[in-house]
């Protein structure tokens, strides 16, 4: 019904008097004239995302093929996939990574391989939670915490209670369903704290008629209450998109257990006087699934605790989807979906936030491309992929909309404040200071290049300046220790310190929790024999201190993990109060926990596609190569040692060439060297 005059006026009073409307008030200004039943929750905002940030690739990775079909173009003289979907990590905050994909060229390709057909979700629940993950270091295991940008983005989601989750939730969910196929269903994984709100907000999003499900997802394992009902269950609540949807009952069918109490007869179970016929592939299972958790010593386990079976999404994924189809996980955690996607033979976007979330699934989705190898079937190459430069200025406008100051101006003094240094003026390229050391600041959108490291040395030596901390998102390749060490010799000490992108929440801020990270370096020995090329991994330098790690403790024990000098000590009391010291990190390579090489970087350029304000799309090359993986070797719990030693590779010609090493230390972060080589 509409509102009469009167009730409009009477808001309009309220509002000019600065009054508080009341829920009724609330529900008359923003339900449509059909709508019997209204949710509303403090901060509810129609307005959604529609930015179209282009894609940067980080990595793209395919275990070689001992044997392809080579008539079919698919694969070059190694094996590797040539065209084709190529599966998609991406890292980044997801309401940007579905926008993009939802209002970016990225669309074309995903309606090309038939549309998005299903969504899978395990997003955070849990007030308070714990997004830790473990760290192996020989042979301890050390929990590190969550980032503080994973922190910011999960645990503070509950900051103003349950309405900034349902605010954070509301517009994701509607942007994957408007990226979801018609006949495309998405699955959303919670529990008890956030069930009865979830199944509300998913009927206003998607609409009541298109509830499938209520799934219950039971488990024994874990605690147990002592004065209510254990509580041994998730529940999953499945949504089509349309009144048309996959559901492949056959492909997930279970044995009968029993007759239930029903008459048998020799042809099948008498129910009221009718004769049912078992199907011979079993029963469509209920809408309560009694599959195990994953237990402790499962090897499916990677160290994170909201990880969940293999099994549970097999069966979704049986169920919703096809093989050849897309399915996607936008909160991916350790890459179960994706895993289970490849083995099914479906295609699969994963994307997560948080940066070691996308390492591990990195290993993960290698552990099956090898393991598909071995067995001869089929897989698709698989690439990394960041928003980069461009999230970082999406970020920056955000924070510029309410500030006058030239954009600039805010972005030095944003980056001085997280580092918490201060502003100084007419001193060329020096940007502020912190104790007794002087601070630049690099671009928003470039590389801190040799060429800036010169003349930020001209000017230093000119004012008599000894010591500057260079603060950067990216840094050029050429910038080596001994380069480095060349400077100070000369007379200035230049720190090489990364910009994290926690800088770009406020919160992070205001609490001094954003951890500036010393650029590490590496080093590798390259043998050239004929024309093979034998690479090992000879040095990794880190310079990380106790800032970097305070969030890292060790599991038992009365003992702690301290960083002295870029090493990890464990620390314990005995009960005599005798304290002993270990070092984890006695060699190099114990901060090593994966490397890889690209055997011809600069082989592959990286091309980006813009969409402008018009819709029109332009490639543009963005000066950079992608680094493709083409021999890696890194830690599992299964086979925890490193192969520093990566077998021959065969170069088809001579010629000049450059390699890339990439190396990912234990807290996943990457290091990369580029080095030129000549094969005669």
């Amino acid at each position: 019904m509409k509102m009469t005059d009167i009730r409009k006026n009477e808001i309009i009073e309220f509002i000019r008097q600065g009054k508080k409307l009341d829920k009724s008030m609330i529900y008359d200004l923003f339900a449509g004239d059909d709508e019997d039943v209204f949710l509303f929750w403090n901060g509810r905002d129609e307005q959604m995302t529609n930015v179209a940030l282009p894609f940067h690739s980080i990595e793209q990775i395919d275990e070689p093929r001992a044997e392809h079909n080579a008539e079919l173009a698919i694969f070059d003289t190694r094996g590797r996939q040539l065209k084709g979907w190529t599966n998609k990590l991406i890292w980044g905050d997801n309401k940007l990574v579905i926008s993009s994909l939802l209002n970016g060229p990225m669309r074309r390709a995903i309606e090309a391989v038939g549309g998005l057909k299903l969504v899978y979700i395990d997003p955070p629940f849990a007030v308070g939670a714990d997004f830790g993950f473990d760290i192996p270091i020989g042979n301890d295991s050390v929990t590190k915490k969550q980032s503080v940008i994973e922190e910011i983005a999960y645990r503070d989601t509950w900051g103003r209670g349950i309405s900034s989750y349902l605010a954070m939730m509301y517009e994701r969910l509607h942007l994957m369903r408007s990226l979801l196929a018609d006949n495309g269903s998405i699955y959303v994984h919670c529990d008890w704290r956030v069930s009865s709100v979830i199944r509300l907000m998913l009927d206003d999003v998607f609409g009541k008629s298109n509830f499938r499900n209520e799934i219950i997802w039971c488990y024994r394992q874990g605690g147990r209450a002592d004065n209510t009902y254990s509580q041994k269950h998730d529940t999953i609540y499945w949504y089509s998109k349309t009144n048309s949807w996959i559901f492949n009952a056959d492909a997930v069918r279970i044995p009968y257990e029993g007759t239930g109490g029903y008459q048998t007869s020799g042809k099948g179970v008498v129910i009221n006087g009718k004769v049912y016929k078992p199907n011979e592939l079993g029963k469509i299972p209920e809408d309560w699934w009694d599959l195990a958790a994953l237990p402790p010593m499962s090897s499916e386990r990677l160290g994170y605790p909201t990880q969940k079976p293999e099994a549970l999404l097999e069966r979704i994924i049986k169920a919703s989807s096809n093989e050849g189809d897309l399915v996607a996980d936008f909160f991916c955690g350790s890459g179960t979906t994706a895993a289970v996607a490849e083995k099914l033979n479906r295609k699969w976007i994963a994307c997560d936030l948080g940066r070691f979330a996308i390492h591990t699934t990195r290993k993960r989705l290698i552990g099956v491309q090898r393991d598909r190898c071995k067995a001869g079937q089929d897989y698709r190459a698989f690439e990394v992929l960041n928003l980069g430069k461009y999230e970082r200025q999406f970020f920056m406008d955000d924070l510029s909309a309410e500030d006058l100051r030239p954009k600039e101006e805010q972005y030095v003094q944003l980056i001085l404040e997280a580092y918490k240094a201060k502003r100084i003026d007419n001193a060329p390229l020096l940007h502020g200071i912190k104790g007794d050391r002087f601070v630049h600041i690099g671009a928003l959108d470039m590389p801190v290049t040799q060429t800036r490291l010169e003349d930020l040395f001209e000017a230093c030596r000119s004012r008599m300046i000894t010591a500057v901390d260079v603060l950067g998102f990216e840094f050029e390749m050429g910038l080596t220790p001994q380069y480095i060490q060349k400077l100070k010799e000369q007379g200035v000490d230049f720190r090489l310190k990364y910009i994290p992108r926690d800088v770009f929440d406020r919160r992070a801020v205001e609490r001094n929790q954003v951890h500036f990270y010393d650029v590490a370096y590496l080093d590798a020995q390259c043998k050239v024999a004929n024309r093979s090329l034998t690479v090992s991994l000879s040095n990794f330098v880190s310079n990380y201190t106790q800032d970097d790690l305070d969030n890292v403790e060790v599991k038992a024990g009365r003992s702690r993990i301290v960083i002295d000098g870029g090493m990890i000590i464990k620390k314990e009391v005995s009960k005599e109060g005798v304290v002993t010291e270990t070092i984890l990190t006695e060699n190099w390579h114990d901060w090593v926990d994966y490397w890889a090489i690209d055997y011809n970087y600069e082989d592959k350029r990286e091309i980006i596609r813009i969409t402008d304000e018009n819709g029109n799309v332009r490639e543009e090359w963005t000066g950079n190569y992608i680094f493709e993986n083409e021999w890696q070797s890194f830690r599992t719990k299964q086979s925890p040692m490193l192969e520093l030693t990566a077998p021959p590779h065969l170069y088809d010609r001579p010629g000049r060439y450059k390699i890339m090493v990439k190396v990912v230390d234990i807290l996943g972060i990457d290091t990369s060297k580029v080095i030129e080589i000549v094969i005669l």
